[in-house]
């Protein structure tokens, strides 16, 4: 493990390097290097170059006329990062998607929970309200990610079979669905009115909040009408006001026992509670796991042969020995558990985290301090952060086996893909994503169950507009059942 100094540790200090250029004309060029001149990781990567330093200032899109003021201090290291983990030093007010916020008519007319700060009186009634219900649903977790999974591989094996490939994505996205729908609600989807792809009404509510972020790798002569189109200004609710209304309904309809104890225990609305709900399942699970599993699947696919058999072998003596999989059997998953948080650490799904500044204060990177002024925004990027080359040896390579171990979990501390460090938990006073541990336990029994029936498998991946693609190529079903 390289030498890493205390995260308190005492810096010299430093003036912050970089610039936001001229007002309006700076932020336009940022934009425009970070979406089609540079792209992503090579947009800031460049700048660490050429300031010398992990911090600096920076314009961050979308820019005008979408974002009020784009500029940011950007903390990119693994040590300056964590400030903004820290609730009693940012305020995370409206920053959930960074320098703008999409319209309150997206959801009912009510800011999310995700939108709120602690500070605020409501985030503690509705994120101690999610964190109820996802404790409520504790032991249902497993065995309906199991059903919905057994679904997902035969369908996997039956498009490999008539078309050669299977769409991971599509496939995974009509599960997730599935999944955080039942979930919720009493039935699956279909008999609660909304028809076999709804997921994609939650697509369009997700692309129509999020396009200022999103480019779509359309060739150089269409970047400006690109630019014009998703980067200048808000695309209206309207657009896709009648497929989130269905969404609406049906967990309005489908969630009364949730909803009741919404009203009777934290004196939250009900139509506040539901689009709260509603939030939960569309943007932070459905839309999570839309972006994460294909991901997981890629990594793991990279690990070859090799890799599958020592999951594989693993997988299938802990369930032996323990009868079955249960929560006993995943805990002792050693090498599974290490794969995930690597996975997590390497690509996390979030890769953006915001905060403003709520004080004057002082940020330590590794060797030096730079004082950040009240009010200033601060932004991170993750995929640096957690592949900082201070604290991870090989940062850049898929290390399955990184968190084995008493020296691995160590590391567990620097992992921030939940808005928090892994080894801590979410809790009303914080804004750690309250599904944290439920994306971990899912993705254990998505590797449990894939390792239980196949030996092996290959995939086709590329980039999409937020995240993986992943093709199934092939399935080599295990050689014995268990």
């Amino acid at each position: 493990m390289p030498s890493l100094n205390s995260d308190e540790e005492s810096r010299p200090l430093k003036p912050i390097p970089g610039s936001y250029g001229l007002p309006f004309f700076g932020a336009l060029k940022d934009r425009h290097d970070y979406f089609y001149h540079q792209g992503q990781d090579n947009f800031f990567l460049s700048r660490i170059k050429q300031y010398g330093s992990t911090v600096f200032r920076t314009n961050m899109p979308p820019g005008p006329f979408i974002s009020s003021d784009p500029r940011v201090v950007a903390v990119l290291d693994a040590i300056s990062f964590s400030v903004l983990l820290d609730n009693s030093k940012v305020e995370k007010r409206n920053v959930l998607d960074g320098t703008f916020m999409p319209s309150t008519s997206f959801t009912g007319g009510h800011r999310m929970c995700a939108y709120l700060d602690p500070s605020e009186p409501k985030h503690a009634a509705i994120k101690g309200f999610i964190l109820s219900v996802l404790a409520s649903k504790h032991d249902t977790f497993i065995p309906l990610f199991r059903a919905c999974l057994s679904e997902l591989f035969t369908n996997i094996e039956d498009n490999i079979k008539d078309n050669k490939t299977a769409n991971f994505n599509s496939l995974s996205d009509d599960m997730s669905f599935n999944f955080v729908f039942r979930l919720f609600c009493e039935g699956k989807p279909t008999e609660r009115g909304l028809g076999p792809k709804a997921n994609t009404d939650f697509d369009k509510w997700l692309f129509f909040q999020l396009h200022p972020l999103i480019s779509l790798g359309l060739s150089k002569f269409l970047n400006l009408f690109e630019d014009l189109l998703l980067h200048m200004f808000h695309l209206p609710s309207f657009l896709v006001q009648s497929g989130y209304d269905k969404l609406y309904n049906a967990f309005y309809s489908s969630a009364g026992g949730i909803l009741d104890e919404a009203e009777r225990r934290f004196g939250i609305k009900r139509d506040e509670a539901c689009h709260n709900l509603v939030f939960v399942a569309g943007f932070n699970a459905y839309g999570g796991m839309k972006a994460w599993f294909p991901s997981l699947i890629k990594w793991v696919a990279s690990g070859g042969e090799n890799l599958h058999r020592q999951l594989a072998d693993e997988i299938r003596t802990v369930v032996k020995e323990e009868g079955g999989v249960n929560m006993a059997a995943l805990n002792k998953m050693s090498l599974t558990k290490s794969v995930i948080y690597e996975a997590l650490r390497i690509e996390p799904p979030v890769p953006f985290q915001y905060g403003k500044a709520k004080e004057d204060m002082v940020v330590n990177s590794h060797d030096v301090a730079f004082q950040i002024k009240k009010g200033e925004m601060i932004f991170g990027y993750q995929p640096l952060a957690t592949k900082d080359p201070r604290v991870f040896n090989n940062p850049e390579e898929f290390v399955s086996d990184r968190f084995v171990g008493e020296e691995g979990e160590k590391l567990l501390r620097y992992v921030y893909w939940s808005n928090g460090r892994e080894t801590e938990d979410p809790t009303v006073d914080n804004k750690q994503c309250p599904g944290k541990d439920l994306v971990v336990l899912l993705s254990r029994v998505l590797l449990v169950e894939l390792f239980l029936r196949y030996d092996t498998f290959s995939i086709e991946a590329a980039k999409l507009l937020l995240g993986t693609s992943a093709k199934f190529l092939s399935l080599t079903k295990a050689g014995t059942t268990v």
